[in-house]
């Protein structure tokens, strides 16, 4: 029999049970989450030996969702699964990020997680349940782990706080975060809001604190009960006579870069500083032991402590001077320039520039067809926002192949995208989708909050009619064991290289609508972190006051290279009239027209064309074809044959009425001809539709007014 084990742990109103022992057993552990009929496995492999030659924590996370765990067959022509979808790379990166600061430094044996969702009830949500699973497989392995961590998404829904709500709930609610930390401080936090709070940020913080801790006390329970014994990692290397080198080499030299504002004058004098260190290295002779090690292990020990004698010297000027790289003071955002409608094709276009950090986003409105279309376990099928992040090498002064976006990319567009949702219309006020791509033109620091004011403000000069305008900041920290920690606002790319904190906050005046915060410390206290919400709020207040020097307001109207929308209603019972056998009547209309054409379940035709003329047409057609005649109804027709009774009246093609000699003129007349010729164009209203749909039309019948409004 196979032998298992289990715990169950409360989250909220639900239980998670996880279990080990059954599956997966050449894996160095691995368990099963489940939560009602969601159920995921996760596994964990550890390498017994560090990997050579390389400089970081060779740490890989991979999320999978199978079509099955929600019984379908993935679509596409070979329909499986293809490569990893957007959601499973965020999923990824969310299990990856609270995870990587509890890894001892200098720690280099390969680990992978592997999260696979199996299951999908639709109601308990997996991404927080593999957080949970990636812990405890992690505390089961008996790797240097300093966990264990909770997970805990946490939405309000009639004024009170709940764990891991269901998809409907974190939809309809104005707070949608996800906290992960230790049993006593947070490490993550990912949030989409709608204009919620500071002080709604840290109640939900604090609240999903206590459910944190329940779920670590548990897993470390479930590491006595499974017998694990804990590796524990020294250093191998001692670099103590290298440090010693720097210092009496560079030391001067770091202190003096850091010290001079000018960027190009630092990086200059570093490169010198750290040549002159190797030069004493090199010079030491191969048999020393730190040319020896650098060679068996393949790692830059030079560039690794110098790095640190860097950062030491970085952290002090801020902590004993208050002063930073730059010369900024801790609170102050750098100089800020901008401008809209940039590039003369686009919908909508704008330059935000922040020290620098420069982004071009470009807004393009499309009609309702052009929709993306998502093939996921999630109940979402469908998007009409989309925000592209695109980071090219020569933002940055590199050499760099143009390929597709990393997960690093997928992250910081993702987050710009929820930054400005909740400030777009409503499909039912402005039916377009929309697309704004984030090109970073130049990047030191904080590229996804120049993309998110980028796009707030090319979607105002495209003419969206958006709610606000949304702006964002990247905050850090420096801290140190007994020093009061330095919140820092407007980051740049060596802050966050060397901080502790890259804590990001987008929104308008009043509230909040996405924020992402990542630590490299082993966690905030909650002083610290309302501390950042509050200077956060300072420096968005500052940003959003310089874009608005630029653009106040949506633009009046859509460019006129835009795309217009026109729609219509017909009965449910036309629609298959209008699209016709195998599409062939609706294939017509687009060829006659040029639009785009677009037909809800509930009737509503959307009709996009550039053309007017293009659109009026394809309105007729799918007039014409769907056309009703009802009592009382005035309407223009075309005489099609005279008789000698009367005249057949086409009132759309395929359906013509009869106007009887007697209704043709209020005088009595006893003959057609001369009153009414085949060709004429006639108002006509109906005055009877028989039992067997013929209908009876008057000429005579129709006021002055009525034919006046005629069309």
């Amino acid at each position: 029999m196979v032998e298992s084990k289990k715990i169950e742990i409360p989250v909220g109103d639900k239980t998670v049970i996880i279990e080990t022992g059954k599956y997966a057993k050449s894996a160095t552990s691995s368990v099963t989450v489940r939560c009602g009929d969601t159920m995921l496995f996760v596994h964990c492999c550890v390498s017994s030996e560090p990997r050579v030659g390389i400089d970081f924590f060779p740490l890989l996370i991979d999320y999978e969702e199978r079509m099955s765990a929600i019984g379908r067959i993935p679509g596409g022509y070979n329909r499986s699964e293809g490569k990893a979808s957007d959601k499973a790379i965020l999923v990824s990166r969310l299990i990856d990020r609270p995870i990587r600061p509890l890894f001892p430094k200098g720690y280099r044996n390969d680990i992978q997680i592997v999260a696979q969702l199996f299951s999908y009830d639709q109601q308990n949500q997996p991404d927080t349940l593999a957080m949970l699973g990636a812990s405890t497989a992690l505390m089961l392995s008996g790797a240097p782990f300093e966990g264990p961590i909770g997970a805990v998404r946490v939405s309000k829904i009639d004024g009170k706080l709940v764990a891991n709500p269901t998809h409907y709930e974190a939809d309809n609610s104005a707070l949608d975060i996800v906290v992960a930390g230790t049993a006593d401080s947070v490490i993550m936090v990912e949030a989409g809001c709608k204009f919620v709070t500071e002080n709604d940020i840290m109640e939900a913080v604090e609240f999903a604190q206590v459910e944190i801790k329940k779920q670590c006390e548990a897993q470390i329970q479930f590491a006595k009960e499974c017998g694990v014994t804990k590796q524990e990692f020294v250093d191998p290397y001692d670099t103590t006579e290298l440090k010693n080198i720097i210092h009496e080499t560079a030391y001067d030299m770091i202190f003096d870069a850091y010290h001079n504002f000018d960027r190009e004058y630092r990086q200059n004098k570093l490169e010198e500083a750290k040549k002159l260190v190797k030069e004493k290295v090199e010079a030491l002779g191969e048999d020393h032991y730190i040319n020896k090690i650098m060679e068996e292990t393949g790692i830059d020990f030079v560039a690794e402590e110098f790095k640190a004698a860097e950062k030491k010297i970085m952290r002090a000027m801020i902590l004993d001077e208050g002063v930073r790289a730059d010369g900024r003071k801790p609170n102050e955002v750098r100089p800020i320039w901008c401008e809209v409608g940039v590039i003369p094709r686009a919908h909508g276009s704008a330059v935000f520039t922040r020290g620098q950090t420069q982004i071009l986003s470009v807004a393009t409105l499309a009609g309702p067809g052009m929709k993306q279309e998502l093939d996921g376990v999630d109940p979402e099928t469908e998007k009409t926002y989309m925000h592209k992040y695109i980071f090219p090498g020569f933002s940055v002064g590199e050499v760099k192949a143009l390929r597709g976006p990393g997960r690093r990319e997928v992250g910081h567009g993702h987050l710009a995208e929820r930054a400005n949702i909740p400030a777009l219309p409503s499909q039912e006020e402005f039916g377009y989708t929309i697309r704004v791509t984030s090109d970073v033109l130049e990047s030191n620091g904080s590229t996804s909050m120049g993309s998110t004011c980028g796009s707030s403000m090319a979607l105002m000069n495209a003419g969206v009619p958006v709610k606000c305008m949304i702006g964002g900041v990247a905050m850090g920290m420096i801290t140190e064991p007994g020093r009061e920690p330095v919140v820092l606002t407007d980051i740049q790319g060596i802050e966050d290289f060397l901080g502790d904190m890259d804590f990001k906050v987008t929104g308008n005046d009043d509230g909040i609508t996405a924020l992402q915060m990542d630590m490299k410390a082993k966690g905030i206290a909650n002083d610290t972190l309302r501390k950042a919400l509050a200077q956060a709020k300072e420096g968005r207040l500052h940003i959003l006051s310089k874009m608005r020097e630029v653009i106040k307001e949506p633009a009046k109207d859509i460019s006129p290279f835009a795309p217009r929308i026109y729609t219509m209603n017909i009965d449910i019972e036309d629609i298959g009239l209008v699209i016709g056998p195998g599409g062939k009547n609706i294939k017509g209309i687009i060829e006659a027209s040029g639009a785009e054409i677009d037909i809800q379940e509930d009737g509503k035709v959307t009709i996009t064309s550039n053309d007017k003329d293009g659109a009026e047409i394809a309105k007729k057609m799918i007039s014409d074809m769907t056309f009703k005649p009802a009592e009382g109804m005035v309407c223009k027709g075309k005489v099609v044959k005279i008789v000698q009774f009367g005249a057949f009246i086409e009132l759309a093609p395929g359906k013509d009425g009869m106007v009887h000699i007697s209704q043709v003129c209020k005088e009595r007349i006893d003959t057609i001809e001369g009153h009414l010729n085949v060709g004429d164009t006639v108002i006509v209203k109906v005055i009877k539709i028989d039992d067997r749909g013929k209908v009876s039309l008057t000429i005579k019948g129709v006021t002055e007014e009525e034919a006046a409004n005629c069309h």
